[in-house]
């Protein structure tokens, strides 16, 4: 898969060429990022063991709840499992055997294939936020979300060169009914960009919701063949599969799209306050729930999630960053690749009120361990503030700029003629200096990774111009980007049916805020 660039301006010669290309309005994604590192395996092979038969006795003995949902209890009934209530024992190996229908690795179609991406094996693929109710930026400061605000992120989001997924709920616009919100959010999607997406989750009928508007955009037979959707089914912690997230994995397996099984996990609080319990917990939880969407249909696609923080033993608050968050992570990498199946974990965690230096070191930990860690489809990527309570402009931004950095890591290091060097190194010779070099000549564009929103100059240079700080930085090209901003092409004829058919099912439902 080549690189994806559009409305790139033509190029001249001289100083006056090189600024005009640096200005120019040019929508660029990157293909998602290949590992050529080794994964950071943090478990020994004798403490893969103990956390698999841990796992295999908690599901056999203590069991997991699936509440509200007597069909879910008649599946695994029917499978072989022990039902008692809504308490469900799974038996030994019961299921580690049905998880083995699910594939190890699946392609998510974009409405543009130059933008599909694989997920699973070496594969990274970087989404963005997930879900805050509240948007911040540098201008209006905190405050409740709105489809406007959700539009924006939709539109920097196509813009990222660095990210290759829409997401999903970038954030939660409070300005439309609960009800409704989601058709508004699938049409930004996939009218404003023509990057892959997720679907709803907050009910089964938005699922379904979801797979109609897809059919629409797609084609019928297309979705039913292929994955277009991959939507996040979050685990009650601990042990406990409620009927919503349920009745929607039902029906995305049903329909061939695929799910994120996450345990949502703040350690202490729903799970054990040591990694290897909390493992234990993560990988019983994740068992029963891909087990269960391969009752639905074998081989439906599914991701191991795995979202775990500590707490701050005095407040009670969640954080991150954390050493034992990212130990947690690097186990979760190694069970999920026992299973041979894609890892979601990670993101650009922090519990920062701001985009400030609190921010970059805990999302910095949590991405340098993701990475490290073999995830394969990263949410949270970029614009996550106040643990998850926040989507931020300017961090989306920052952040979106330092997935860069990933993609320039995960490439490992290059050991051929040209990195090598040795012509530079005998052309300079003892005492010189490599600027003019023949080398540096024709490698100097891409040799290092460089900021787009980051300020090198001298410090006279960065006084005279204001003396901006990197929020201030991050929010001129918010505005910069959303500015330049032209939708991507879409069929005018999908596009009126996609809106005729969010329409029609608003005025099928009064609205409703709760």
């Amino acid at each position: 898969m080549t690189e994806a660039s559009t409305r790139r301006r033509a190029r001249g010669g001289g100083g006056a060429a090189r600024r005009a290309e640096r200005t120019a309005v040019s929508v660029e994604t990157a293909r998602y990022i290949e590992r050529n590192i080794p994964n950071f395996e943090v478990l020994t092979p004798e403490a893969i063991e103990i956390i698999e038969a841990n796992a295999e006795k908690v599901l056999a003995e203590i069991g997991v709840n699936f509440v509200n949902n007597p069909a879910a209890l008649e599946r695994w009934r029917a499978a072989g499992a022990e039902v008692d209530g809504e308490r469900v024992r799974i038996p030994r190996g019961l299921a580690r055997k049905l998880c083995e229908t699910a594939p190890s690795r699946f392609v998510q179609h974009a409405r543009n294939p130059a933008r599909n991406v694989e997920i699973g094996g070496k594969s990274l693929v970087l989404a963005p936020v997930y879900g805050p109710p509240f948007v911040r930026d540098a201008h209006g400061g905190r405050r409740y979300a709105t489809m406007e605000d959700f539009r924006k992120f939709v539109k920097l989001g196509y813009m990222s060169k660095w990210l290759h997924h829409s997401g999903g709920t970038v954030c939660e616009p409070t300005d439309i009914p609960v009800n409704k919100r989601h058709l508004d959010m699938l049409l930004a999607h996939m009218t404003l960009s023509d990057k892959p997406f997720m679907g709803s989750v907050t009910e089964p009928s938005r699922a379904q919701d979801s797979v109609d508007m897809c059919e629409i955009l797609f084609g019928k037979d297309f979705v039913q063949q292929n994955t277009v959707m991959t939507s996040l089914i979050n685990v009650n912690s601990p042990l406990t599969f409620d009927d919503v997230m349920m009745g929607a994995l039902e029906v995305y397996a049903r329909n061939n799209q695929a799910c994120i099984i996450s345990p949502f996990i703040v350690g202490g609080a729903m799970a054990p306050v040591s990694v290897a319990g909390t493992l234990t917990q993560v990988l019983a939880e994740v068992l029963a729930g891909i087990a269960y969407s391969q009752l639905i249909r074998p081989g439906a696609p599914v991701i191991f999630g795995a979202f775990v923080t500590s707490i701050d033993m005095n407040s009670g608050a969640p954080t991150f960053g954390t050493p034992e968050a990212s130990q947690i992570l690097y186990g979760a990498g190694q069970l999920a690749r026992r299973l041979g199946l894609p890892f979601r974990s990670g993101g650009g965690l922090c519990a920062s009120k701001l985009p400030d230096a609190q921010a970059a070191y805990e999302t910095a930990n949590t991405l340098n361990a993701a990475l490290l860690g073999g995830v394969n489809f990263m949410l949270h990527a970029c614009g996550w503030l106040e643990g998850g309570l926040v989507s931020s402009f300017e961090k989306f931004v920052l952040d979106a700029d330092q997935l860069g950095v990933l993609h320039k890591l995960a490439q490992g290091v290059s050991a051929d003629e040209n990195a090598q060097a040795l012509g530079a190194i005998a052309e300079v010779g003892p005492g010189g200096h490599y600027l003019g070099c023949e080398h540096t000549q024709a490698n100097f564009k891409t040799a290092f990774w460089r900021s787009e929103v980051f300020d090198y100059k001298p410090f006279e240079t960065w006084e005279e111009e204001g003396a901006r700080d990197s929020q201030t930085l991050a929010s001129l090209r918010v505005a910069r980007l959303l500015e330049t901003y032209q939708q991507p092409a879409i069929d005018p004829a999908i596009q009126a049916e996609l809106e005729a058919y969010v329409a029609a099912r608003k005025d099928s439902m009064p609205d409703a805020f709760m």
